[in-house]
């Protein structure tokens, strides 16, 4: 249990930047409040004390503003940001690295007992005020966005918006698209709630800037053993640490930046 409670704490500091010290994530976090009382509310759930159970619940839900009943399963390093608003019904499951915001409901479409709410796969987002409704399944790395209302199964890595929600990305990563994220990962740069696959001109636009930089660092260092290889002295500069990602020339360039470092989408 103990240790359940340090990974749900460690792993607000990987998707909150706002988060300081453990101290503040343990002391002003209502997220965070919401899933130790859980923890122990699904505890006396499972050995059938349920009115303590719902009555342990009940005073997260004041104290909150988040209300999970304590019968959904919910799996290790959950995370709730910011959190008003949100519901969790009874027989939701959860997986593992799942994000929530604020406005969140997972709920169900029917009165009749039995699995009536959605599961949930490792690694899904939700975005805020979205609305995850009945006995559906969101698969592994799915993403909901703000306001979407679900009520469909999901399939892996989707990402799914409007009402009713339709998926606008289902596409799997390829090596491009990986070695982009990886590029932006070591050089502190992250896309908040975007999808490489998403109709959205700006993210297009990043993807090709973070392509374009790439290139340009490997032509730099062409030119610069070029340089070097005819004898020329060149002074050294000290550069910031990409924590180890290789630029050297002999990876392979993304499909839209020509070999001359040339954007194709400009012409």
């Amino acid at each position: 249990m103990l240790k359940r409670f340090r990974e749900d704490i460690s792993c607000v500091f990987d998707r909150d930047p706002a988060a300081r010290n453990s101290f503040e994530v343990i002391t002003a976090y209502p997220g965070v409040h919401a899933l130790l009382w859980h923890r122990v509310s699904h505890l006396f759930w499972r050995i059938h004390l349920k009115w303590i159970a719902r009555m342990l619940s009940q005073l997260s839900r004041i104290f909150t503003g988040i209300e999970i009943h304590p019968g959904a399963q919910i799996g290790r390093r959950f995370f709730i940001d910011h959190g008003m608003g949100v519901v969790i019904g009874e027989t939701a499951v959860i997986g593992d690295d799942v994000t929530l915001y604020h406005g969140v409901t997972l709920g169900g479409t029917s009165w009749k007992k039995g699995k009536r709410h959605p599961t949930l796969g490792n690694n899904v987002v939700i975005g805020a005020g979205a609305k995850v409704l009945g006995p559906i399944v969101l698969s592994d790395g799915a993403r909901v966005g703000s306001n979407a209302v679900v009520v469909k199964d999901v399939p892996e890595n989707a990402t799914v918006v409007g009402i009713p929600g339709h998926v606008v990305s289902a596409k799997t990563k390829d090596a491009s698209s990986e070695k982009r994220e990886a590029f932006a990962k070591k050089i502190g740069f992250d896309a908040y709630g975007t999808s490489s696959g998403m109709p959205d001109p700006v993210a297009n636009a990043i993807d090709i800037m973070l392509d374009h930089i790439h290139a340009m660092d490997t032509q730099m260092q062409n030119m610069c053993k070029s340089l070097k290889s005819l004898g020329t002295e060149l002074d050294e500069v000290k550069l910031p640490d990409l924590g180890g990602c290789d630029i050297s020339s002999d990876q392979p360039l993304p499909e839209h930046v020509d070999s001359d470092n040339t954007d194709k989408s400009s012409d």
